[in-house]
């Protein structure tokens, strides 16, 4: 597998390349190290300490580099390749789709080229036998908060691109220091008491489309440190409530207290 860092959104300008030879295993876990060292991350802080959250799911990155290497072509003598560009990042598989999948099957059919890879993978417990690879990596993404990504199929190659966002938290930027409080996330804090599950969020702030919710107020209030997990450890935990930081607390009493000075303008009139 080659790993590669562009400048911008093309491949004119390299920063960074990388190709990683050996077992398949070795290779998925310095590919997985690569993602960790080159996209950006968030500290999100919680009552035992700091977790590092990477701007893409790990899962998702995690499901499409092991289904390049169990699905590929290895007839041919071109690399799964891995681009990452300012605004996407690309996992390039080798051939196109094996004999007996078509593009429509994605997600719900499973055709493995290699049968006896996908089975060796398949026990080590990184590969499933019901082809939900692609509905995992969808949920995934959902649940982070981030574009789902595109998959397009040739008869050559199999490109998986997964957008990253335009304003990105640089590495090792504590998420307090994070630029843009959207209203959405103010509203968030200002509706959040004491700690609260997710359904409860939503009911609070009058919203029914889960996806919206964890795009425009949960993820960000995460990744802006006003709010952490009460399971930071199980993050899709059926008892996962949130609760609000001690830099949210600051955050929505700063807010109160100018809202309530706005309130005092307004009453006394010009």
């Amino acid at each position: 597998m080659t790993c590669a860092v562009f400048r911008g959104s093309t491949k004119a300008h390299i920063l960074d390349r990388k190709a990683f030879h050996g077992n398949l295993y070795s290779i998925y876990q310095e590919v997985m190290a690569y993602f960790q060292a080159k996209l950006n991350s968030a500290l999100i802080p919680h009552a035992q300490g700091r977790d590092e959250r990477l701007e893409l799911p790990e899962s998702a990155l995690r499901e499409a580099v092991v289904n390049a290497i169990a699905h590929r072509d290895y007839r041919s003598t071109a690399n799964v390749q891995v681009y990452i560009f300012q605004d996407r990042v690309e996992i390039v598989t080798p051939e196109g789709l094996p004999a007996g999948m078509r593009e429509e099957d994605l997600g719900s059919r499973s055709v493995p080229r290699n049968p006896l890879l996908f089975n060796m993978l398949y026990r080590m417990k990184l590969v499933e036998q019901i082809g939900s690879g692609v509905r995992r990596i969808h949920d995934a993404c959902l649940e982070h908060g981030v574009a789902e990504p595109s998959i397009q199929v040739s008869t050559d190659w199999v490109i998986v691109t997964f957008p990253r966002r335009e304003v990105a938290v640089a590495p090792h930027v504590t998420p307090h220091e994070a630029p843009h409080v959207t209203p959405h996330v103010r509203r968030l804090v200002a509706a959040l008491q004491g700690e609260m599950s997710r359904a409860e969020l939503m009911a609070a702030l009058g919203l029914a489309d889960r996806s919206h919710f964890l795009r425009a107020y949960l993820h960000p209030s995460l990744d802006a440190g006003l709010i952490e997990m009460t399971l930071p450890q199980s993050p899709r935990s059926r008892n996962q409530r949130y609760r609000l930081t001690a830099v949210g607390k600051e955050a929505r009493n700063s807010q109160q207290k100018s809202e309530e000075e706005g309130t005092t303008e307004r009453t006394r009139g010009p």
